[in-house]
């Protein structure tokens, strides 16, 4: 089967599932890829805390930044499912920059995120992408500041609405009228562009060896393992990513090293138009649509759903 009738296939079991996408795939020693609209950019939501992590570590290379800096920190005090870490704390915590980059890489904890850009704000963490000369991923807010959708303002019971609402309010251009879904507002990013990051992750050049595998190392540590890790997870092979989260967008970027030396790049950037919080389907169809891609570059074999 080709490359472009395994896509064709992978664009129909999404759509079975109430998904559509963009994905991307890239061994990272010979650069072949496959995927699908790789260019198309969605709001980031966590992904984020990637680069965050990146620029972070970069001071810290560069003496600007100690990783045993303590950090005062506000509880988040937020009470509605979701959230880890400071985000759930009730009273104040005295944390480092080195633990603040572990709960915000590895928990996704919003909290520690914030507090790490309190240190560099998001201009400053999107002029260290330039410098590294990392294109295609625009950092524009602090975490808090896309955490306020409609969705922490209606009952548990209303839920459904804001993600009706998060499903059918799009405008032309990849706009809506949910600011924190606005590609054009809300931080940022494509298939192909966090690819491009985790390529420069897991072979540094312009990135410091000494971030790269700290960064690496925290992603390793992920600790949300519902999407994409049930399917690249072996004796055999590592997995190591971060999840993103938004509304009806699931997202997951990661890099599954193989024993035997290869390591393949893996981004999958979905959004849902089923109005539902929990969708373990999509999370697993996710997986398999991923899976069936990398194991189609690795080894030319079919997907099973092919």
């Amino acid at each position: 089967m080709s490359a472009a009738a395994v896509v064709r296939n992978a664009r129909d079991l999404l759509d079975e599932a109430g998904l559509h996408g963009g994905f991307l795939v890239r061994n990272l020693d010979t650069g072949q890829e496959i995927g699908f609209d790789a260019d198309a950019p969605y709001p980031a939501a966590s992904l984020l805390k990637v680069p965050l992590a990146v620029a972070v570590l970069e001071r810290v290379v560069r003496g600007e930044l100690d990783l045993a800096t303590p950090v005062d920190v506000a509880p988040g005090r937020i009470a509605t499912p979701g959230p880890t870490g400071l985000s759930r704390f009730r009273h104040p915590a005295r944390i480092s920059v080195d633990d603040l980059l572990y709960l915000s890489t590895s928990i996704s904890d919003g909290v520690a995120a914030d507090a790490l850009f309190d240190l560099i704000p998001p201009a400053a963490v999107a002029a260290e992408l330039r410098r590294l000369r990392i294109e295609g991923i625009a950092v524009r807010h602090r975490v808090g500041d896309l955490a306020d959708t409609p969705a922490e303002r209606l009952g548990p019971d209303s839920v459904h609405l804001a993600h009706s609402l998060a499903i059918g309010a799009a405008t032309p251009g990849q706009g809506h009228l949910v600011a924190q879904l606005d590609v054009t507002r809300a931080n940022a990013g494509s298939a192909r562009a966090f690819v491009d990051l985790l390529h420069a992750l897991w072979r540094p050049s312009t990135i410091h060896e000494f971030a790269a595998a700290r960064v690496r190392a925290l992603m390793a540590d992920n600790l949300h393992r519902q999407r994409l890790a049930p399917d690249f997870t072996s004796d055999a092979s590592r997995w190591s990513s971060k999840t993103g989260t938004l509304l009806h967008l699931r997202h997951e970027v990661g890099v599954v090293d193989h024993a035997d030396g290869q390591s393949y790049a893996v981004a999958a950037f979905t959004a849902s138009r089923v109005p539902a919080v929990a969708q373990p389907g999509s999370e697993a169809t996710m997986a398999q649509v991923a899976r069936g891609l990398h194991d189609h570059l690795r080894t030319g074999t079919l997907p099973w759903w092919s």
